[in-house]
């Protein structure tokens, strides 16, 4: 790492555009080339306004505009990293939380939406339930490392979970605790675009390609607990699936 202000120059003292935003280009290229590889460490803030010959103003600047744009991440007391895309395996049945923890990212969500209300007959097909059933809804941007990764949708029926404040950052934990985390789901997945709204809420631009999971995740009793609908940016996360003739 000690060569990345080698690879990157001097930066150009009349070149396009402010300071911090030049030291961000050559940041970005740094990155694009692969001199700083995905999920490394970038030298502390002090150390890169000396190796550029910047304040550490402008280097918090350029930091922040590649975080806004998802290529770093800032990790709470353990620094700034390139961000590196996320694989979900479609093998296991885990949540967004526990994806996340395996690789050692920091999990956060921004609420939207946490109301009680009666089943739509939407989701009385979804969850199996009858018309007026009590169900409760969550509706919450998904983050790691601060990074805006989901918008996710959930219902579930009243039954399953120890009402709204029961959940915190993960649903499933929530679930478990009453006895009623699902035992197997179907899935569904389709490219989609991100419309303006959605793409407001995660800071991306309208029309990003993203994927759209539908999933209903069941007992072992057959009854529907989870009724979920995602979108994933595109840009960050990989969707795996193992196959076998067997």
């Amino acid at each position: 790492m000690a060569d990345l202000a080698t690879h990157i120059g001097a930066i150009d003292t009349g070149g396009r555009g402010s300071l911090y935003q030049r030291l961000a280009r050559g940041l970005r290229s740094a990155i694009e080339q692969g001199l700083v590889k995905p999920e490394e460490a970038l030298p502390a803030e002090r150390d890169l306004a000396i190796d550029f010959s910047v304040s550490r103003i402008t280097v918090r600047k350029a930091l922040d505009s590649l975080v806004a744009d998802g290529l770093l991440v800032r990790r709470h007391g353990a620094g700034t990293f390139v961000a590196g895309r996320v694989e979900k395996q479609f093998a296991k049945l885990s949540s967004f939380t526990e994806d996340m923890a395996a690789r050692g990212r920091q999990v956060s969500s921004e609420w939207l939406m946490r109301a009680e209300g009666s089943v739509t007959p939407d989701e009385s097909m979804m969850l199996g339930l009858g018309p007026g059933a009590p169900v409760l809804r969550f509706r919450r941007i998904r983050f790691a490392d601060e990074l805006p990764m989901a918008i996710e949708h959930s219902t579930i029926p009243a039954f399953a979970i120890d009402g709204l404040k029961a959940v915190g950052d993960s649903l499933y934990a929530a679930l478990e605790q009453t006895g009623n985390r699902p035992t197997r789901a179907l899935q569904r997945l389709r490219a989609v675009s991100f419309t303006a709204d959605q793409a407001e809420l995660i800071g991306i631009e309208a029309g990003a390609p993203g994927l759209f999971i539908e999933r209903r995740g069941f007992l072992e009793d057959g009854r529907a607990v989870e009724a979920t609908h995602s979108w994933y940016r595109g840009d960050a996360y990989d969707f795996v699936a193992e196959l076998s003739t067997r």
